[in-house]
């Protein structure tokens, strides 16, 4: 492992500027350190929803992506670094069907809710969107895997399946969006 922080501060940024993992600088509101720094929010999400009450399964799933989205911070502070790959993709598909497997067909909008488990999953669900929309950004100036921005795009579809398991195993059901609302 590298450096071990002893001391928390270190005043080096206060140019406004950070450290990448390569030990380059750069302005600390680049597109590089946006994209990984909501990549970072988006694993404090999800560890909201695993400060609540959750079925087993979900609990796994969830702990084992956190990890993923460490690396992939990684992946996006070290400029020419691997982290992600086609196999953990893999992992979140095979997840994402098999929770959606004991689900109903959507016939509507679902709105953010049901249940507290279930909103904060759809509030990690939005940043996972924004992380992606970022290291989207970033690949037009600088490189960026095509994993990466892979495995946000289906760990958000995951979360929003798990955002629906969670309503239901809340008994609070799915919140559905009423477009009848403002006719009348």
């Amino acid at each position: 492992m590298g450096n071990r922080l002893s001391k928390i501060y270190t005043r080096t940024g206060d140019d406004g500027s950070t450290g990448l993992g390569d030990g380059s600088r750069v302005a600390k509101d680049s597109a590089r350190v946006t994209a990984y720094g909501t990549v970072d929010e988006a694993n404090s999400a999800i560890g909201i929803v695993l400060a609540c009450d959750l079925p087993e399964d979900v609990r796994t799933v969830l702990v084992s992506v956190q990890h993923q989205l460490f690396d992939l911070g990684g992946e996006l502070c070290i400029p020419g670094h691997a982290a992600i790959f086609d196999a953990d993709i893999q992992r979140l598909e095979d997840q994402l069907d098999a929770f959606n497997a004991d689900l109903p067909p959507l016939k509507d909008f679902i709105l953010p809710g049901g249940g507290l488990a279930a909103a904060h999953c759809h509030l990690a669900r939005t940043i996972c969107r924004r992380a992606e929309r970022e290291s989207v950004t970033l690949s037009h100036h600088d490189a960026v895997r095509p994993e990466a921005i892979r495995y946000l795009n289906r760990l958000s579809d995951l979360l929003f399946v798990i955002a629906r398991v969670l309503a239901r195993a809340s008994g609070h059901g799915e919140v559905l969006w009423n477009h009848e609302r403002r006719k009348g």
